[in-house]
């Protein structure tokens, strides 16, 4: 089992290999960018290129993928590149270093059994001082197999501040600052805002923006990617991706809200009989009578997004009084937006909706 290849990101991997090349790579920085859009992959591609044996002596943009630094890194297994994300307080209140690379090694070997496909971590899990002590200790050791050591920190907005804690975290803040030799450090982000602003001060940002249609379309196309998405249909992946593909294995609640959103659509579809008025009614009251703003905002968002898709599919088979039709229910929705952030029942709102759609879209 090894990670998914990194698709995209191109004009990015193209200044950070060669800053690599030429030795102008900060040794700390943050990749910060929407949830999903692939930071973190993109920061393990970085550190399997400055572990290569072939990338920067041979100035290669990419790594070389054959070396045996490339398929240890490839499989989360390189003993120099290491790997720290969000996971559970360990029982052990201060838990050894030993501890933290044990606990991390058992999460990288999930992620890896996962064909290198995750959902974000829950709220419940974080980077607790434990595990940024442990990666202080650990950068003061010299590098088992390659030149030099590279840590990743996926989530860092997840760094958990704790009384009596202040040695370890100002420990960590000097390293950001001052990194031993043959060290370099990437923390990734989706909400900077939320970053301590000592870490941002002492980092260099780098933009990581969604990927465009081709790149997506690239990501969806791998076997894997296709075999765990093979029930959904095509156009529905692309309008949940929306430039940032992670998020289509997230455990969060806009898979629900996609799939809320869809029977929305389906019911809003259905023809001016009885059985069709009845599944719009049924529609309708399954969306409660409390809670607009919601997870009932978060199926009208996807709905947006459904629309958009159905349009553009309408646009490529030629069908434009249809696509037309899809267009002018936009602002529908929109409307439902608005009227959600007031105190207003799901059910009744969905009910007018639905109906308004309907005559719009047949």
């Amino acid at each position: 089992m090894s990670l998914r290849p990194l698709f995209g990101h191109h004009p990015i991997r193209a200044r950070l290999s060669a800053a690599a090349a030429d030795g102008r790579l900060p040794a700390s920085l943050l990749l910060q960018g929407r949830r999903g859009v692939g930071k973190q992959r993109l920061a393990l591609w970085l550190g399997q290129l400055l572990l290569c044996e072939r990338a920067t002596r041979d100035r290669l943009g990419e790594p070389c993928g054959q070396c045996q630094h490339c398929r240890y890194s490839e499989r989360g297994m390189h003993p120099d590149l290491h790997w720290f994300f969000p996971r559970p307080r360990l029982k052990d209140g201060d838990p050894s270093t030993a501890d933290v690379k044990a606990d991390l090694a058992e999460a990288i070997a999930e992620r890896m059994e996962a064909e290198g496909l995750w959902a974000p971590p829950p709220g419940t899990e974080g980077l607790y001082i434990g595990n940024i002590r442990a990666l202080v200790n650990m950068a003061q050791v010299r590098p088992a197999m390659a030149a030099r050591t590279v840590f990743v920190v996926g989530d860092a907005e997840r760094m958990v501040s704790q009384e009596g804690a202040d040695q370890a975290a100002n420990a960590f803040l000097k390293l950001l600052e001052e990194p031993p030799h043959g060290v370099t450090l990437i923390l990734t982000t989706s909400e900077p805002g939320a970053l301590l602003a000592t870490i941002r001060s002492r980092v260099v940002s780098v933009r990581v923006p969604s990927l465009g249609r081709a790149d997506l379309e690239g990501f969806l196309a791998d076997p894997v990617v296709e075999r765990k998405l093979s029930r959904v249909p095509h156009e529905e992946v692309l309008a949940r991706a929306n430039g940032a593909p992670g998020d289509l294995f997230s455990a969060d609640s806009m898979g629900a809200a996609f799939a809320n959103a869809r029977h929305l659509l389906e019911a809003a579809l259905q023809p001016s009989t009885p059985d069709g008025t009845a599944a719009r009614i049924k529609a309708a009251a399954k969306q409660g009578v409390a809670g607009a703003r919601g997870a009932f905002s978060d199926s009208l968002d996807a709905l947006t997004h459904l629309l958009h898709a159905r349009m553009r599919h309408l646009v490529a088979g030629g069908h434009d009084i249809d696509a037309r039709r899809t267009a002018s229910v936009l602002p529908l929705v929109e409307h439902a937006k608005g009227k959600a952030q007031n105190n207003v029942s799901p059910n009744l709102l969905t009910a007018s909706l639905l109906a308004a759609m309907h005559r719009q879209l047949r």
